[in-house]
């Protein structure tokens, strides 16, 4: 039993890690289990405001990229009905974009999180989100 949970955590795992648009801005999921996840990024360039500042629109994808990795975690289907973010601070490129998730409170229907976006260790960005939890699994238990 122990190896069959093990492989459909490594199954979830890589599913989240595969999401396109994720991959396409370079964001590397770090970890996503029991509601939480971790995901990173290097900006570049190409991820720069016309101030010389990483964008607003990067820093809400990678907050918005572990809010999803985090509730779907369980492998359970959750989609996200709202989120608010709040921009604290510029973050800069070549200073690596860090974004935590943490799983506030889930009942059946609804789950709730706190996301925060570090550059660096200078807290960039916090995120208040929740999702609506599907009855499918992507992942069977």
């Amino acid at each position: 039993m122990a190896n069959n949970l093990s492989t459909r955590k490594e199954t979830i795992f890589k599913t989240l890690q595969a999401e396109p648009y994720a991959n396409f801005l370079g964001f590397k999921l770090i970890s996503a289990e029991d509601g939480c996840a971790v995901a990173e990024v290097m900006p570049t360039e190409n991820m720069l405001n016309s101030h010389g500042t990483v964008h607003g629109g990067v820093i809400f994808s990678i907050a918005d990229f572990v809010f999803a990795a985090a509730s779907n975690s369980y492998g359970q289907i959750a989609v996200g009905v709202n989120n608010n973010i709040n921009y604290l601070s510029a973050a800069f490129p070549n200073k690596l974009l860090r974004a935590e998730a943490k799983e506030v409170r889930r009942t059946r229907k609804l789950a709730w999180y706190s996301i925060k976006v570090f550059s660096e260790d200078e807290l960039v960005a916090t995120m208040e989100a929740m999702v609506y939890v599907k009855s499918e699994y992507f992942v069977k238990e």
